[in-house]
């Protein structure tokens, strides 16, 4: 069994800029993971965006806290604590804050079967 916290050294020593606006870690990768590709926290300032970018792998954004503008490929939507994203393979996505608070959200990512 492996658990990880938030606040693991393990954790905290992935940190990076993701996409241009959100600082993130990764929790859970391929160093520990056979299936899935990653497990992320990512954490977006007000008035900060995710940019547009294309993954080879699905991907989950599910929202813990804060809100934003969901955007895949054509469609965008309010986002906000509890509601989770669905990103198709290949899809361009991203997430701009447009709250009052940071936006928290885990990012799940597996490769395509």
């Amino acid at each position: 069994m492996i658990v990880r916290n938030v606040n693991d050294k393990e954790v905290l020593d992935t940190t990076y800029l993701a996409h241009g606006g959100a600082i993130a870690q990764m929790i859970l990768d391929r160093r520990t993971l056979k299936e899935i590709g990653f497990l992320a926290i990512a954490r977006l300032a007000p008035g900060k965006e995710i940019e547009a970018h294309v993954d080879p792998m699905e991907e989950i954004y599910f929202v813990l806290s804060g809100s934003g503008e969901m955007r895949v490929d054509e469609e965008v939507r309010q986002v906000g604590p509890g509601d989770a994203t669905w990103i198709p393979v290949g899809s361009a996505h991203s997430l701009l804050n447009s709250g009052q608070e940071d936006c928290v959200i885990l990012v799940v990512a597996s490769p395509a079967w």
